[in-house]
């Protein structure tokens, strides 16, 4: 029988960064996936700047940058009629390092994932399907099987692999087998629409780099540009009460003619083509004693916005963090606590906030279609001209404004920054303060002067002391002059305290049980 401090089930991007953030931080992992081989297709595309943030801890944000896509431009088409040119490019300047819509494709995204993780000591172990677990007082107890083999072959008890873990992580998607074994509900429901999926090869005025879409009555297609080439991602739904075949007949032919009709496009190849049903669905519970959900396996909702495997990343270093904290002894098991409260609250919102722009997009009758077909085409145009409405859409779609303010870890409030912020990104000159964000770590910034005792405090606590000279920058984006934040491992505002003094901060840690040695 193996032991590890963390089992982690599932090997996508969700399971591959929670082992990353997790080795990193000096914790044994086992990673484990169903599946023989890697992935070869596409699937999710767009990597939001939140993820190439917190991607800069393991030193990877350059290398997703510099090998994916920037979208420059969106386009709106309607029945076969170009409506409308928005200008995208760098939306969210002076929010964020990574100000724009970046396209990297899945299986070169996990590959550098795993890449990474290898370079780390750590291997997926793939063909390992589990069964279930046993929960016991300090550890589980899992069950494998070679997923190879069908199942009447692995009855013998010398074809079940056993893994002993001080805590397990459900990773394994939507029909999560860890969720299962926990008896955790999955309420939601299922859209009317068929989805399809193909990753194609063409040519025409479409295939020039920019992102297109077309609003047709209850319709929608998607073109991203995969490069400034030929590649590209052709999504859509189509009405599922109106197709005549089963879903495991549809083909793509069966489709592309409405879509070449729609965009002028000529498609020479496709690489890969699927349809699938979605779903919309939030599990019960994140937690049960010492399993955890995360990614897919926790939330399902519409593919609106490519807010999927971002969302999951962000499960994976929530987490991460705290596991970490627990293991080595700087926490006690509340901590975990934390997590469903923080996620949970944002993925139920996700799933709500993308069902209304999915049903926006495929409303029917006259008022639906003459928002899609005329007003939005000429008005949201207009509307991206100014920096308020660009930066509200770009800090919803890139998740820097996901905050976990009534989470019992947060605390304070200095300028308009408040416990559970996202710290502001605020460079002045060569200063970036979000260069000391890539340590994994508890820290103190300060903007202005620090305090003798804040100084000594930090010391005490061996923790890093950031102190920025105060620029009129700073109280731009809400920080306060002399005031001390303290920042959690992921980067989050744990505590913001105006006058500068750390007695706060020892309440904080007193409060929620934490230390930071």
């Amino acid at each position: 029988m193996s032991r590890t401090d963390v089992l982690i089930v599932g090997a996508g991007p969700t399971g591959l960064v929670l082992a990353l953030w997790l080795t990193r931080q000096g914790v044994n992992v086992r990673i484990t996936d169903k599946a023989e081989a890697k992935a070869s297709t596409s699937r999710a595309l767009a990597v939001h700047a939140r993820t190439l943030e917190l991607y800069r801890q393991l030193d990877l944000a350059d290398d997703v940058v510099a090998n994916g896509h920037k979208i420059e431009a969106t386009n709106i088409w309607s029945e076969g009629t170009h409506r409308g040119h928005i200008p995208i490019g760098d939306i969210g300047t002076g929010l964020t390092p990574y100000p724009f819509i970046h396209i990297y494709p899945q299986d070169r995204h996990e590959r550098l994932l795993e890449e990474r993780l290898n370079s780390l000591g750590v291997h997926v172990e793939r063909n390992r399907e589990l069964i279930d677990f046993t929960e016991h007082d300090s550890y589980i107890t899992a069950r494998f099987r070679d997923a190879r083999k069908q199942q009447s072959e692995t009855d013998n008890d010398d074809d079940i692999e056993t893994c002993e873990a001080t805590f397990i992580a459900g990773c394994d998607g939507s029909h999560s087998a860890v969720r299962r074994t926990c008896e955790i509900g999955f309420a939601g429901a299922k859209y009317t629409q068929l989805f399809f999926v193909a990753d194609i090869e063409g040519s025409g005025p479409v295939m020039n780099g920019e992102a297109h879409v077309t609003l047709n009555q209850s319709e929608f297609l998607l073109l991203l540009a995969c490069d400034k080439g030929d590649r590209a991602r052709l999504a859509g739904a189509v009405d599922g009460k109106t197709m005549t075949k089963d879903i495991s007949d549809v083909t793509f032919e069966d489709v592309a003619p409405h879509a070449i009709e729609t965009m002028k496009l000529q498609v020479d190849k496709v690489n890969w083509f699927t349809t699938y049903r979605v779903h919309h669905r939030v599990a019960e519970a994140f937690r049960k004693g010492r399993a955890f959900l995360a990614g897919d396996a926790a939330h399902i909702h519409s593919p609106v916005g490519g807010q999927g495997m971002n969302t999951g990343i962000g499960d994976a270093i929530n987490l991460a963090w705290k596991l970490a904290a627990v293991l080595q002894g700087r926490a006690d098991l509340s901590l975990l606590d934390s997590y469903e409260v923080e996620r949970r609250a944002f993925a139920s919102t996700l799933v709500h906030t993308t069902d209304r722009a999915f049903d926006a997009v495929v409303a029917e009758g006259c008022i639906a279609n003459f928002i899609r077909t005329w007003l939005v085409p000429r008005v949201v145009p207009l509307m991206t001209k100014f920096d308020l409405f660009r930066h509200r859409v770009f800090r919803g779609v890139s998740q820097i404004m996901l905050n976990y303010r009534d989470s019992v870890l947060s605390a304070g409030s200095a300028g308009c920054v408040q416990g559970g912020d996202r710290i502001p990104w605020a460079p002045v000159g060569e200063v970036d303060n979000f260069d000391s964000l890539k340590a994994i770590t508890w820290q103190v910034h300060v903007y202005g002067v620090a305090k003798e005792e804040l100084t000594e405090w930090c010391r005490s606590k061996r923790i890093p002391l950031h102190v920025f000279p105060w620029n009129e920058k700073y109280q731009g984006v809400g920080l306060g002059n002399d005031a001390a934040y303290l920042v959690r491992p992921d980067t989050y505002v744990a505590v913001a305290e105006p006058s500068g003094l750390p007695q706060r901060f020892d309440k904080y840690l007193e409060d929620n049980h934490l230390r930071l040695t």
